[in-house]
This record gives structure tokens, C-alpha cells and sequence, in this order.
């Protein structure tokens, strides 16, 4: 592949798909942005895949199954015009140009898998692959958008399992990725680094969960565990009724514990990076106060449920945070105080939760 075209892929079409990762990966230490781009951008397009929903779900998994085998290095006949299908089935339904030309060129995206080193080629196909894993999850587990119904998961392993597969396995890969290109940085044990980037993973996927829970039910996928709900006389029907929220605040107050927890170990992570490993530090801090920023709106959420009143940080938020952390990115007692101030803002909140739900 050409310079041009790998530099249009990697560049302004990762952007233009990317929003807020896109500057994480700008950050990153240069060695590290072609596998860890790459990589996005394969996901990407299978997530978009799994998603478009003018697709029955049988076809979009069919199509997802053929892109987990081309990225794995099938190359077979029936792969390859799998592939090409993609294009013609499912990029001419995407509402949005950008979406529509990531799909286009996926043919190009996955050969430049072969372009990477033998290591990182291994890397890129291991987590897709698992992500993929999370998607047929997805389609497996959930029924049709258009159906009426609503499915949930089946308890809380389920869901430890789930955010495992869509994200606490690119906490891995990262960890896996910073070992390999930039050797040295972190002195910890290996396996207490991959387990705390894990949790990273599953902090950040927790959050997306409940900030999107309202959107979710109405197309049917409930992520909140189903004994979870039973256990405070819910079902995932009745999370849809004008009082769910009031009624669901006990199920939030406890999920936002646990993503709390994970958030800790996120932070132990960075702090495990030097001081002076600018990039690698900025790329796991930004994340960190957007999600707890997530966390702090949703915990003082009263209509958590209603659909249009999603728990979402603005973009000039999203920036002043990015400024705030870049000027006092080498200083630990400033940013832990700020990552403490964050959770303690969270847990003010589900005091305030818990003592509502009492009342």
C-alpha cells in the first residue's frame, strides 16, 4: 500500500470516525499509533457492522463472523467476497459520509495488518478478534431493534464478562502495546499491570453502559443484570415506565460502586507510568476524568432512564479537561487530588442516591 492511501487511512478517516479517541492516539508515543490505530479502525468498522440495524441480525452477524476471519488472515475466496459485500450491503445504509467510507475501505485496512510487525500483527488480530467476540455477544444475545422485546443479561458475571470482551481486553492490549514499543516504562509485574489495565477497560465500558442504558432498552438490550433487577422488584420491561428512574436509583447506586472501583485501579495504572512518559500518561489520564466526569453527572441524575436526558459531558468540558491535565501532567499530588476530588463527587452523589431511594 502507498504512503498516501496508509496515511489517509490512519489520519483523517481515523479522525473523522474516532471523536475524543483520536486524541489519545495522537499523544501516543509515535511507535505505538500505527497498531493501536490500526486496530481502532478494524473495530470500528465491525462495531458499525454489528450495529446497522436496517440489517436482520443473522445477516450483520454472518458479515461480522467473515470480518473476524479476514482479519485472522483468511483469505479465502468465500472471505474475500464477504468482504466485498460489506461495501455493498451495509455501507450504502450508513447515515453518516464517514462511517460509509470506513466501510468502503476495509479491503484496505485489512491488508495493512501484513504490513505490521510479526508481534503487532498478532496483537491487532487478537483484540479485534476478541471485540468481535463481544459484538456476536450482541447479536446472539439480544433481540431485533424492531422487535418490542427486551432481553437482559443473565447476572453479574455476565456483565463482568461482557465488559471484559468489549473493553477490558483493550486495557490489555494497550499494556501489551506500551511492554512492546515503549519497554522499560512500567516497573511492576506484568500480571498485575495487565490485570489493573483490565479494569481500566471495564471502568470505562461500565460507565458507557449507564450513560446509554435508556438508548439501549429501546432497542431492546438491557446490560443491567437481571437478578440485579429482581432483587429490587424490576424487571427490564418496567425500566421503561416514567418512574423507572426513581425506581432504578438502588441499581445505579450499586454499578456506579463498582465502576468506581475499577476507576481506582485505572488511576493505580497511571500512576504506575513515570512521570516523565508525557504521551503515555495523558493517553490514560484523559479517559480516567472523562469517565468520572460521566460518572459525577449520573449520579446526580434523577431521570437517568429518560432517553433524552443522557448523562454526557460537552465538548468544551471535554477540552478544558484535556488543558487542565496536560499542565500538571508530571505533578501526582495534583492529579490525585483531582481524581479523588472527581470519585468524591461521585460518592457524594450516591449518598444522595441511597437516602432518595430510602425516602
Amino acid at each position: 500500500m502507498s504512503n498516501t492511501a496508509k496515511a489517509d487511512l490512519l489520519g483523517p478517516l481515523l479522525k473523522s470516525v474516532s471523536r475524543s479517541f483520536y486524541l489519545t492516539l495522537r499523544v501516543l508515543p509515535a511507535r505505538m499509533r500505527d497498531p493501536v490505530g490500526l486496530a481502532y479502525l478494524l473495530a470500528r468498522a465491525a462495531d458499525t457492522i454489528a450495529d446497522t440495524s436496517l440489517i436482520e441480525p443473522a445477516r450483520r452477524l454472518a458479515l461480522l463472523l467473515a470480518l473476524r476471519a479476514a482479519v485472522g488472515g483468511d483469505r479465502s475466496e468465500g472471505t474475500r467476497a464477504a468482504i466485498g459485500r460489506v461495501a455493498d450491503e451495509v455501507a450504502g445504509r450508513q447515515a453518516l459520509a464517514d462511517e460509509k467510507r470506513l466501510l468502503e475501505s476495509l479491503s484496505a485496512a485489512l491488508a495493512l495488518i501484513d504490513e505490521l510487525d510479526a508481534s503487532d500483527r498478532a496483537a491487532v488480530r487478537d483484540i479485534v478478534t476478541t471485540l468481535t467476540t463481544g459484538m456476536e455477544f450482541d447479536l446472539r444475545t439480544f433481540p431485533a431493534e424492531d422487535s418490542g422485546r427486551i432481553a437482559a443479561l443473565r447476572d453479574a458475571s455476565e456483565l463482568d464478562r461482557y465488559t471484559y470482551l468489549v473493553a477490558g481486553c483493550v486495557g490489555e492490549f494497550w499494556t501489551k502495546m506500551t511492554c512492546a514499543h515503549v519497554p522499560g516504562t512500567i516497573d511492576e509485574p506484568h500480571g498485575a499491570v495487565i490485570a489493573r489495565g483490565v479494569r481500566f477497560g471495564k471502568a470505562l465500558q461500565l460507565t458507557n453502559i449507564l450513560r446509554d442504558c435508556a438508548k439501549d432498552l429501546r432497542i431492546g438490550r438491557c446490560y443491567l443484570p437481571l437478578p440485579l433487577l429482581e432483587r429490587h422488584g424490576l424487571t427490564p420491561a418496567s425500566l421503561l415506565a416514567a418512574d423507572a428512574s426513581a425506581r432504578a436509583r438502588p441499581v445505579l447506586v450499586e454499578l456506579l460502586a463498582t465502576a468506581l472501583d475499577h476507576y481506582r485501579a485505572a488511576a493505580d495504572y497511571t500512576f504506575a507510568i513515570p512521570r516523565l512518559s508525557i504521551r503515555l500518561r495523558l493517553a490514560c489520564l484523559w479517559p480516567i476524568l472523562i469517565g468520572l466526569e460521566t460518572l459525577r453527572l449520573l449520579a446526580n441524575n434523577d431521570a437517568w432512564l429518560d432517553p433524552t436526558k443522557i448523562s454526557k459531558i460537552g465538548r468544551n468540558d471535554v477540552y478544558r479537561l484535556v488543558a487542565g491535565s496536560t499542565a500538571v501532567v508530571c505533578f501526582d499530588s495534583v492529579l490525585r487530588r483531582w481524581i479523588e476530588r472527581l470519585i468524591g463527587e461521585v460518592e457524594a452523589g450516591l449518598g444522595a442516591a441511597a437516602a432518595a431511594a430510602v425516602a
